[in-house]
């Protein structure tokens, strides 16, 4: 037969003499090198088990010894030896017992009557793996929890079917103000303002679709404070205990998108501003030239033979006529609703002018809830600035003859949305444009939400929302 080689360090606890020999002999009936120690009795192996650098693959013990025995004995061996797995060899079949013991960490609960080397070293051999299999995951778990409590970043974990917590790290605590007892008795939504749970609720039913991926996304958080932050979510799937939940890493953003919207506002300030002075200039300079201009040939009108004059009015036409494209382009560039009109004014002399050739069919409801709103000046602007990309995008790619605007006040946000009736497109392969990235920046300006809905042959949707509670007055 050939034996075992590997090299088992074996502590055999007995008491009586015949059975250890018997032990012994079923050891080196199938192991070729067993390491083995023998204590007599409980105090002789604790005292064995207390050397410094004393470990052993297996435990051996007799149920009965002349200083200890029993439930006691059990407990005192696995207080003292947490790392070996246990094996029990006993004389007594008493079967509650034995479940008791498996229950409290014994590896076997062998019956010497049954006892042979066969049985002895299968039950050695899957002890002892059964122990590191324990030991591997008792580290694994130990790793993740390090790694969930200590991180930084605040961090959580729900249950998938009750969105219900069933942990948070010091992170979470310390960044949102609950307790941890108050974290467990709340839900995923209960951090989340009561109009941003729809959009939570469609990113969770987005990633069941695609299970075992990560999900990630921008929302709005409420501590408990009341105080409202920007997240970057990052979410998996896992199985804890056989339990599907879900692990939530949130990033507070909200300090890096207002230094980012800082610099975004100062860009979009410039570029404003050189429009402003474009526009300024061509409507009181060039304008004025041309004005110039008329007079000028209305005084030549008396000296101009009759041969001519149809020249000199086919000139004063086209000085009118360009004295209005630049009138209208003065104001595209600069929008007049800053001193002597408002942003329902401003979209409708920007759609006449878009549909000077009366090519479309154009729908505008700027709903009465917009009127009693007073929107901060530069949100009007930047509202009136996408509506002038899109129409854009409509005149270039569309060929739609249909166009809808709407806009609104629902559920404490803003919202826009423009339509028309085009080609459409497949967003998924669009290529993301300065001007589409110009738009969605406008919006996240404002804690807003750019979404394109589009498909081919369907036309175009670009809506708009902007959260009311986080604007704040535009100053004079």
């Amino acid at each position: 037969m050939i034996k075992d080689r590997n090299s088992y360090r074996i502590l055999i606890i007995e008491d009586n003499h015949g059975d250890f020999l018997l032990v012994e002999d079923f050891l080196t009936e199938q192991i070729a090198f067993p390491i083995i120690t023998h204590a007599n009795n409980f105090k002789e192996a604790a005292a064995i088990l207390s050397l410094p650098g004393t470990a052993f693959d297996i435990i051996l013990l007799d149920l009965s010894l002349p200083d200890k025995n029993g439930e006691d004995l059990v407990t005192q061996m696995l207080q003292i030896a947490p790392l070996s797995p246990l094996i029990i060899l006993t004389g007594f079949t008493d079967i509650d017992f034995s479940i008791k013991s498996i229950a409290k960490g014994i590896t076997d609960y062998i019956l010497k009557d049954d006892l042979n080397a066969g049985m002895l070293y299968k039950s050695i051999v899957y002890a002892i793996e059964r122990k590191k299999a324990i030991l591997e995951l008792k580290e694994s778990e130990k790793r993740y929890s390090d790694l969930f409590h200590l991180s930084p970043q605040p961090m959580c974990i729900y249950e998938f079917e009750t969105y219900r917590f069933k942990d948070v790290n010091n992170a979470a605590i310390e960044h949102y103000g609950y307790s941890y007892e108050e974290f467990l008795s709340m839900t995923l939504f209960d951090l989340v303002p009561e109009e941003e749970r729809p959009k939570v609720k469609a990113g969770i039913v987005d990633q069941e679709r695609q299970l075992n991926k990560t999900y990630t996304g921008k929302l709005r958080n409420c501590k408990k404070s009341g105080e409202i932050i920007e997240v970057e979510t990052y979410s998996t799937p896992l199985l804890i205990n056989d339990k599907p939940v879900t692990l939530v890493i949130g990033i507070d953003v909200t300090e890096k998108n207002l230094y980012e919207h800082k610099i975004t506002k100062a860009i979009i300030k410039t570029q404003e501003d050189e429009r402003y002075e474009i526009g300024g200039e061509l409507h009181d300079n060039v304008c004025q030239i041309l004005v110039s201009s008329l007079m000028s040939l209305g005084l030549l009108k008396k000296s101009v033979p009759d041969a001519a004059m149809p020249l000199l009015t086919q000139c004063r036409d086209y000085i009118s006529m360009a004295s209005v494209e630049i009138r209208n382009l003065s104001h595209q560039l600069a929008p007049a609703f800053f001193n002597e009109s408002n942003l329902e004014d401003a979209f409708k002399i920007l759609l006449k002018t878009f549909n000077i050739e009366n090519k479309y069919i154009i729908r505008l409801h700027y709903d009465d809830s917009m009127k009693k709103t007073d929107l901060p000046l530069d949100l009007q602007l930047n509202l009136y600035r996408i509506l002038q990309e899109q129409l854009k995008n409509i005149y270039k790619y569309s060929g739609a003859k249909f166009i809808e605007l709407d806009i609104l006040i629902y559920n404490k946000k803003l919202k826009m949305r423009i339509a028309d009736n085009g080609v459409g497109f497949d967003v998924s392969t669009v290529k993301k444009g300065i001007g589409l990235a110009n738009m969605k920046r406008r919006a996240e300006l404002f804690s807003g939400n750019l979404e394109i809905d589009s498909s081919p042959g369907d036309g175009c949707k670009i809506t708009v929302d902007i959260p009311l509670d986080v604007l704040k007055p535009a100053k004079a």
